[in-house]
């Protein structure tokens, strides 16, 4: 029964690694391409989970998650347009300060538009209850939510590795110099690059929105986790925070297993053990500037 009961702690660390990634992934790629410390990334979390529970009251559960993570994506465009756009050739500490600034305003205005309360938002009828194999017992929406995650793994892959704009984001975070040198302007591709780094913070919002307590500090809360796991995988790379989110999640799952009171504590341990032996993370490479 001990067995049975760890495996299933394993694949729900699993699910919450996933979950990390979805707002790792965008934080690690603005830094990567931008050279910004994107501080204001959680609040576009928690502006997903708000509004997906705002629109699945109207239209559904599913559109939700799909409109919710669109809406905050178009947002995206207007804060890499009017605020980020000005840091990219400034001292990374100027970016950090604006966004981290914006962060708070973003946690006020959602309290102002929703109220301190929590929100509380329950999933349809046909994704609730177990899933039983043999002796294990899964939830069925975290399963969904797994398989979700690694489809938009595959295709954010797929973007980056087999097209134009991912072999020019590439470049960009490797040879910005080289990029610039043939003419090619990086400006749209930022912007792009925003757009899905913030959509990709709004789905996870969206997709724990079921399962958590909607609240204005939330944005806030993640953020933390976020930063650890991008650290942990290291700097510009792309499986490095893959692998990084995956295994602060099965830490964090097994750690609940044998001491639950150490949970949260455990990332920061793994985190401290990982830059001892590896200072630039797990997969890190070697970042250059942002130039236009």
């Amino acid at each position: 029964m001990q067995t049975i009961f760890l495996i299933e702690q394993i694949v729900n660390g699993l699910v919450l690694g996933g979950y990390y990634l979805l707002i790792a992934l965008g934080l690690s790629l603005i830094f990567s391409v931008g050279g910004i410390v994107n501080l204001a990334h959680g609040a576009f979390y928690a502006l997903g989970a708000y509004v997906s529970v705002e629109i699945g009251r109207r239209v559904g559960f599913w559109p939700s998650l799909v409109v919710s993570p669109v809406l905050v994506a178009m947002l995206g465009i207007l804060f890499e347009r009017f605020i980020l756009r000005r840091f990219y050739r400034e001292d990374p500490i100027l970016s950090l300060l604006v966004t981290f600034g914006l962060a708070l305003i973003a946690e006020q205005a959602l309290r102002m538009i929703w109220g301190s309360a929590p929100l509380a938002w329950s999933l349809p009828s046909e994704i609730r209850g177990p899933v039983i194999v043999g002796d294990f017992l899964f939830s069925r929406y975290r399963l969904l939510m797994l398989a979700v995650v690694a489809t938009i793994l595959l295709g954010l892959w797929l973007l980056l590795k087999k097209t134009s704009f991912g072999r020019v984001v590439r470049a960009g975070i490797q040879q910005p110099d080289m990029v610039a040198a043939l003419g090619i302007r990086l400006q749209p591709y930022m912007t792009a690059v925003v757009m899905l780094g913030v959509g990709l913070a709004a789905l996870g919002g969206a997709l724990f929105a079921p399962i958590t307590t909607v609240h204005p500090a939330m944005g806030l809360e993640i953020l933390t986790i976020a930063f650890v796991v991008v650290i942990i995988g290291g700097l510009g790379s792309f499986w490095g925070v893959v692998c990084a989110a995956l295994l602060v999640g099965v830490v964090r799952g097994v750690t609940v297993h044998f001491v639950p009171a150490a949970s949260e504590a455990s990332m920061y341990v793994l985190m401290f053990l990982v830059l001892l032996l590896r200072p630039r993370g797990l997969l890190g490479e070697s970042i250059e500037k942002f130039e236009k």
